[in-house]
């Protein structure tokens, strides 16, 4: 089974979202992704990049824009493959399915932005797909919400059933060093 890690929508907006005091669950996920990235490619794990370009022209996430540009610690390598997407799925419309294939690999880490949101579309869709998912959950962004019947669902919160969701039936929960010691 071939390795790859999937890091999806680290950019400027999210860490703007940080900057301005945007509750989260896992404030060191950008220091865990960097060290997530640092060990792949040590170990020679290709490195997969999928960056949020929103059609809506008053977002953040704009390809060219400044919130678009990657944070300091998902900036990819030369060599690392760089998929632009529209939607939630890092798989919808971008070609990262045939990539996959194409480099016949067929487990993922998948770490980024937004837990609840984009990573979770991609963890499912690539679950559906048929792809072992790693989530190590100490290199995923996760923010609070606003309740549907009002009020807000603190980061915390949001974090924990998203991964329970998701570790029930579509990926295997991890961390970035348990991962790290089990691919070695």
């Amino acid at each position: 089974m071939s390795l790859a890690v999937l890091v999806i929508d680290m950019q400027e907006g999210m860490a703007d979202r940080i900057r301005e005091g945007r509750p989260t669950a896992t404030s060191d996920a950008p220091d865990r992704i960097a060290a997530l990235l640092s060990w792949a490619r040590a170990a020679g794990v290709p490195v997969i990049h999928v960056l949020h370009d929103d059609p809506h022209p008053e977002s953040p996430f704009r390809k060219g824009q400044p919130g678009g540009a990657p944070m300091p610690c998902a900036v990819p390598q030369a060599d690392e493959a760089v998929f632009w997407k529209q939607g939630s799925s890092a798989f919808h419309g971008t070609g990262l399915d045939a990539h996959l294939k194409a480099q016949r690999i067929t487990k993922l880490a998948v770490a980024g932005a937004v837990a609840a949101f984009c990573v979770t579309s991609t963890v499912r869709q690539g679950s559906d797909l048929g792809y072992d998912v790693l989530l190590p959950q100490d290199a995923l962004l996760g923010f609070d919400l606003p309740a549907h019947d009002g009020g807000r669902l603190d980061a915390q919160t949001v974090f924990r059933v998203t991964l329970s969701l998701l570790g029930a039936d579509f990926a295997t929960l991890t961390t970035v060093d348990a991962l790290a010691a089990q691919a070695a």
